[in-house]
């Protein structure tokens, strides 16, 4: 019986034995990650499970306060950005939110009306689906993730949805310098 060492794989019953390369995936930064690409399969999973449990009924509480929003003219930048965080809320892995930086003082007023009107309500259902997520096992790191959203759900303008492009960016991953 031949025994193989890693990176090393032995054919049939003979002595024949080929060298195969270990799966190695590039990352953004230039090194190599020996543990494969697994994350976009991971980030499909996760959102599946955040839909199924979850993202459905916060979107369409999104939608809800956007067509809320939309009702007068002067509000129609709430219900636009409320539409943007709906699509957000229903497939958050793999994408993150960051301020933009050129959002000046009239998000900073729009996002207190914001707060007033619509915003405490959809922070208040994040809320109550993380705790409700938290309830089972399978649910902990989903109601996390919906906790994290609490402060997505007060202050929607002067955000913008950008794609992650490395893993330390995931804002639903664990604490740095934690162990995975």
């Amino acid at each position: 019986m031949t025994h193989a060492s890693p990176g090393v794989s032995a054919l049939g019953t003979g002595s024949r034995i080929r060298r195969t390369r270990p799966s190695i995936r590039r990352t953004g930064t230039g090194s190599a990650d020996p543990r494969g690409d697994y994350r976009g399969e991971m980030r499909t999973l996760g959102n599946v499970l955040w839909f199924l449990l979850a993202g459905w009924w916060l979107a369409l509480a999104y939608v809800i306060a956007g067509i809320i929003a939309c009702i007068l003219i002067i509000t129609i930048p709430f219900g636009i950005a409320s539409f943007r965080l709906a699509a957000y809320v229903l497939w958050p892995f793999g994408r993150r939110t960051e301020f933009r930086r050129d959002a000046g003082a009239f998000s900073l007023i729009g996002n207190i009306l914001w707060i007033l009107v619509l915003g405490w309500e959809l922070a208040i259902a994040h809320l109550v689906a993380g705790l409700l997520l938290c309830l089972t096992i399978v649910g902990i790191p989903f109601g996390i993730a919906c906790w994290k959203m609490v402060p997505l759900a007060l202050l929607p303008l002067g955000q913008r949805i950008v794609p992650i492009r490395h893993p330390s960016e995931d804002p639903f991953a664990a604490a740095p310098g934690a162990r995975r």
